[in-house]
């Protein structure tokens, strides 16, 4: 039987679990809020999320198969596009925060919408496994939330931050762009391929 001293029910893991639930509570109820109001609970709660990412322990996999998915790629358009109504001009940055840079035409453009959405998939996918209550489940969903916290959505996280920052202090408001269907599958970000190949690699040295 479990016991509460275990790793997955440690001060850092049910902190994290917090501010987790936090972000999803308010992900999921975007189209309650305006688009300036969100960006500025987006940058108290984000902050808080990433230093609580950093604290979760260091864990080995139980199970060799990888852990079940809840959100589907449905719900992930269907929380980007959301995402996007509400940031409206405040949505796309250019990845490289350098002033010079940035006026350049070869410069990336990346999308809050998207950064947050891919951050969504995988904390909400994290939080249905954690609640459980397996001991084994929630070792694997934290391992994994960990894992993808320092190769994929950590980083999405940070740049989110900064343009947050850039934008509420800029002195602008948030406008309307018209909607653009083309190119939106090509724009999805499928870095979660290279995550599901991390994890393998993970699992397997695990061994």
């Amino acid at each position: 039987m479990e016991t509460k001293s275990e790793p997955v029910y440690s001060r850092n893991v049910i902190e994290f679990v917090a501010v987790a639930n936090e972000f999803c509570k308010y992900a999921e109820h975007v189209s309650e809020l305006k688009g300036d109001e969100l960006l500025k609970i987006l940058q108290r709660i984000l902050p808080f999320m990433y230093l609580k990412a950093s604290l979760l322990p260091e864990l080995n996999p139980f199970f060799e198969d990888g852990n079940e998915k809840f959100v589907t790629e449905s719900d992930w358009k269907k929380m980007q596009e959301i995402f996007r109504e509400k940031f409206g001009t405040a949505d796309d940055y250019p990845e490289v925060f350098d002033e010079k840079i940035s006026e350049s035409d070869d410069h990336v453009i990346s999308s809050i919408s998207e950064n947050l959405a891919d951050i969504y998939q995988d904390i909400k996918d994290f939080l249905l496994l954690y609640q459980t209550g397996t001991p084994e489940v929630m070792n694997d969903s934290v391992w994994e939330c960990r894992l993808n916290f320092e190769s994929f959505w950590g980083q999405k996280l940070v740049n989110s931050m900064r343009a947050i920052h850039k934008f509420i202090y800029s002195g602008e408001e948030i406008g309307k762009v018209e909607n653009d269907d083309d190119g939106d599958d090509e724009r999805r970000n499928t870095s979660n391929w290279f995550i599901a190949r991390r994890q393998k690699e993970f699992r397997g040295n695990a061994e």
